[in-house]
């Protein structure tokens, strides 16, 4: 089930989909800043994610997202959870840019 999550994280980074953050998917819990989960409904998520195409997208934390092949690279470090109430943020990933964006305010600190 492990190799699943890790598996699910190397998919959302070779998936290419514009400011972004820059995050990297660890593989092990204790490696990442922020721990994550992706709910199946928009209404659930505290952050609605819009993966971008470039690393020259990157900048501010409005939701819209470049996954960096190294750890080195990234602004942030996140680990995707398997159970929903293991999260510290929850997001939900959109087909659209302007789609992108925070709902859940209060958790914006997570990624600064």
């Amino acid at each position: 089930m492990k190799n699943l999550f890790w598996s699910l994280g190397l998919v959302f980074c070779s998936i290419s989909f514009c400011n972004a953050q820059k995050v990297f998917v660890t593989e092990y819990e204790n490696q990442a800043a922020v721990k994550v989960f992706a709910v199946d409904y928009e209404n659930q998520a505290d952050l609605l994610v819009y993966k971008v195409n470039y690393e020259n997208q990157a900048g501010k934390n409005n939701g819209k997202w470049f996954f960096t092949k190294y750890e080195n690279q990234a602004k942030k470090k996140l680990y995707f959870v398997r159970y929903q109430n293991q999260a510290d943020l929850k997001i939900f990933f959109v087909e659209y840019e302007n789609q992108a964006g925070w709902r859940n305010k209060s958790k914006q600190y997570l990624l600064y």
